[in-house]
């Protein structure tokens, strides 16, 4: 049986307090490698083990030496959107983030520097980009539960010989890559989130890393990261597009970091306070998992509530996001919903755009740190208009994570003040 828990007070029980109880993810058997050996996929104490390896992979420290990895693909989507302007027709932005999202991932977690916004036919690119058609359009997808939807397995999905074609090329690549970092001098080591889980490998017996596992955690980067960062993105600047009078008080926010700061870094990015409550109502109105999954392990009592062992339990994000009775006006783009004042006034259960507690979205500062980095450099240069091609409402598709249907039409000129470029 599927159990569907929107009672913010259950939920805090169920994912944080008695998590111990609901510690796995619903998962479908046939799995294949690298994704079974991915933390999504994982259970109890190896997934307890992988998870507590990775977390220091992901703290502050870690994050800003992912800056620079991130500024150069941010560069490259400059560069482009910079054509998009001076041509002063409407381009689907949606597009241009899927390149940028593909760049960093493929450069935090696999090692590699592509630019598949304007190489798409780099191998790596290739591979990706076929993956991405074979799951998107999946309408089994839509009973998969896990979190985000397209890190279910894919058995049963793909024809096998293209899924195996896939699946090895990706081993390879960075089977390829552990290689030649091991050949190198740890100093000429490049610093990403395959050198940090190297690292780790190298350094207790304890919390060894497989092979294998480097390989499936690198592999769920690309799922997890790829469509949810660039929708994210997308819709972020749809809302912005259509709302100017927010999108003019962002810019002015992003002219005075600027005025104080030559460069944005992790630390001080942090201090865009209405880039953060943009970031997070666009999460709220266009949650990239719109529903989460738990199995139950065992008979269990909830506020009063029997939870049977061997039942799922289904979170409906996406619900919680638009219940009124948790927001005036939910359908309303409001970033004001996110002051500290609002926020303390509010249930914390009734906003999950990542998952909450030991299973929720271990990228999450990463998520983040892109998107904060794009928007900042994005509004600091142009403006972004809606046009008679930009779709109000806009058609969703969600048959892996929320996402456009059929892209996202806008315009963008360069701003006036703005000159080094």
């Amino acid at each position: 049986p599927i159990v569907i828990i929107a009672d913010p007070d259950m939920l805090r029980q169920v994912m944080v307090k008695e998590f111990n109880k609901f510690p796995n993810r619903m998962v479908s058997e046939g799995t294949t490698k690298p994704m079974s050996d991915s933390l999504v996929m994982l259970k109890g104490e190896q997934w307890k083990r992988v998870r507590s390896i990775l977390t220091p992979t992901f703290s502050a420290a870690k994050m800003k030496e992912m800056v620079p990895l991130i500024n150069t693909a941010t560069e490259t989507l400059l560069r482009n959107l910079k054509s998009h302007a001076e041509s002063g027709n409407s381009f689907n932005i949606h597009k241009c983030f899927g390149c940028f999202t593909m760049d960093v991932i493929a450069s935090v977690a696999f090692g590699t520097q592509v630019d598949s916004q304007n190489n798409p036919d780099d191998p790596f690119v290739h591979h990706a980009s076929k993956f991405f058609a074979f799951t998107f359009f999946k309408p089994l997808m839509i009973f998969f539960m896990a979190f985000p939807f397209l890190l279910q397995p894919l058995a049963g999905l793909l024809p096998n010989k293209s899924r195996d074609e896939m699946n090895s090329f990706f081993i390879q690549c960075i089977q390829k890559m552990i290689k030649q970092r091991d050949d190198l001098p740890p100093e000429q080591r490049r610093r990403d989130f395959l050198q940090l889980m190297l690292d780790v490998r190298a350094s207790s017996k304890y919390l060894m890393m497989t092979e294998d596992e480097i390989v499936g955690q690198s592999f769920i980067f690309l799922l997890a990261g790829y469509e949810t960062s660039s929708n994210t993105l997308a819709f972020a600047c749809y809302l912005l597009a259509l709302h100017p009078e927010f999108q003019k008080k962002l810019q002015e926010e992003v002219d005075e970091f600027f005025s104080r700061h030559e460069t944005a870094d992790y630390s001080n990015v942090q201090e865009l306070k209405y880039l953060e409550m943009v970031i997070c109502e666009t999460l709220r109105l266009y949650p990239p998992a719109f529903r989460v999954a738990r199995d139950v392990d065992q008979d269990t009592v909830v506020n009063g509530q029997l939870l049977p062992k061997g039942s799922s339990l289904e979170i409906p994000a996406g619900y919680l996001h638009y219940n009124p009775e948790h927001w005036t006006e939910p359908e309303k783009f409001i970033p004001e919903r996110f002051t500290p004042e609002a926020k303390a006034s509010r249930h914390p259960f009734v906003y999950l755009p990542f998952g909450a507690g030991p299973r929720s979205c271990v990228g999450m500062r990463l998520a983040q740190l892109e998107i904060k980095m794009a928007l900042l450099h994005i509004f600091r240069r142009f403006d972004m208009m809606a046009c008679e091609d930009t779709e109000v409402p806009l058609e969703l598709k969600s048959q892996t994570t929320l996402g456009p249907k059929n892209g996202i039409l806008v315009k963008i000129t360069k701003r006036e003040n703005f000159e080094d470029f």
